[in-house]
């Protein structure tokens, strides 16, 4: 069979490359892919990124699944395109997207269903935003309302970078219409985690457990980026604390929506603070997989993912059982000089290896040119390395990127610590 995959990062390469060691696969095409799908024989990209000519091309091929990694195809309604000409597609509606694609939309969502979440409020006048952080003091989170590519959230520890956020976004305009209306809200301390499940309008499957490190520097400093590194599982999320989740935040989020008259299919990501006490809330939802998430959970899956979306596209998803590589998957993101705010492209990339049963190098900001391969984006590169050990899949991770070089390369050398620090 012929299936699409949309998208151009490191998690739809992640995602073209699972779905292609299934033996039913014929050809997985790649929009429009990276210099990593470029190299991979399995794939074949193609430079097509507008939704109606997508679905042109996926009757002509006769493409029998398209499933979408980026929320701005979501947000852009490429599914409801999609269904109206009867094709089949994994993602959530341009409606049910809202969930990711307006902060202030998720906000009043999780209020109206008792979700829990941070307390917020939303403005688009500068002086109102300014009284309430004013009123509410430091630490406090601000936040655009639209989609930013992960560069829409600013934790001010003090009240100066708090109006100097609602000025950069709502004065000065620097993120354009996505920073149009700021959402303000408390600053939840804990720790982050990552709870992935896909729907099919009414059953959930979750993925599994996975934990992100947002900043760009070593010991969580430095700023906010679109994620340096993840591993799975994590181990903050137990048994108590995923069914605690299933029951208080994923299942009334599906019945919420369904409530409202939308139903939701497709990756559903809730991004969790879990406080010392245990207790989780929701920082924010995605409609899609996490990135880097994806790659050490797509590195840890055993099950044919062919079939898993098959089921999900067709509403079986409660007949499906998913079957994981018992070890720790951990994802390096290598970044181009200048990142996140600058990054710089076109530097040459040299010694990537082979992949092996303990590490495979995912390409996310990669160009193939006259096979030549060079940068092309923010996030170049996340190398995973499996182990039986948190330790020992971090020494596989980071034993490939010393072997990798582009001038300007950055990465974490601590990816994995707060697993690494649990107390056990």
């Amino acid at each position: 069979m012929k299936i699409l995959v949309v998208g151009s990062g490191g998690r739809e390469h992640a995602l073209a490359w699972k779905l292609a060691q299934s033996e039913r696969v014929q050809t997985i095409f790649v929009a429009p892919g990276n210099g990593g799908t470029a190299t991979d024989i399995r794939l074949k990209n193609i430079d097509i990124t507008d939704p109606a000519t997508l679905a042109d091309f996926v009757q002509q091929e006769q493409i029998e699944l398209t499933v979408v990694g980026p929320e701005v195809p979501l947000a852009a309604g490429i599914v409801n395109i999609f269904r109206d000409r009867g094709l089949k597609i994994f993602g959530p509606s341009k409606e049910a997207a809202q969930l990711e694609s307006s902060k202030d939309f998720a906000k009043a969502f999780m209020h109206r269903h008792q979700i829990p979440t941070a307390e917020y409020q939303t403005f688009s006048d500068v002086q109102a935003a300014h009284d309430y952080i004013s009123a509410k003091g430091a630490p406090i989170v601000i936040k655009a309302d639209g989609l930013a590519a992960g560069k829409g959230v600013v934790v001010a520890m003090s009240l100066d970078e708090a109006h100097a956020a609602v000025d950069m976004m709502l004065s000065d305009n620097k993120l354009g219409d996505a920073g149009a209306r700021v959402v303000i809200e408390e600053f939840l301390a804990g720790e982050e985690a990552s709870f992935i499940v896909m729907v099919d309008g009414k059953n959930i499957l979750p993925l599994a457990t996975s934990q992100d490190h947002k900043r760009l520097l070593d010991n969580d400093e430095g700023p906010n980026t679109g994620g340096m590194g993840a591993y799975s599982p994590a181990p903050i999320v137990t048994p108590q604390l995923h069914a605690r989740v299933m029951r208080e935040i994923i299942v009334p989020t599906v019945q919420g929506m369904a409530k409202d008259g939308i139903v939701f299919t497709g990756f559903l990501y809730a991004g969790l603070m879990i406080d010392e006490h245990g207790t989780p809330k929701t920082l924010e939802f995605n409609c899609r997989m996490g990135d880097p998430e994806t790659q050490p959970i797509m590195a840890r899956l055993k099950t044919d993912l062919v079939n898993v979306m098959e089921h999900a596209v067709n509403g079986t998803l409660d007949t499906v059982e998913l079957e994981w590589d018992r070890r720790t998957a951990m994802g390096v993101v290598m970044a181009a000089a200048g990142y996140p705010d600058a990054p710089r492209k076109g530097d040459k990339i040299t010694g990537i290896p082979t992949e092996t049963p303990d590490s495979v190098t995912f390409h996310a900001g990669t160009v193939l040119n006259d096979k030549v391969l060079s940068t092309n984006g923010g996030r170049v590169l996340c190398v995973v390395g499996l182990g039986d050990t948190v330790k020992l899949a971090q020494k596989h991770a980071y034993d490939v990127v010393e072997k990798i070089h582009f001038d300007g390369a950055q990465y974490r050398r601590d990816i994995g610590w707060r697993a690494l620090n649990r107390k056990h």
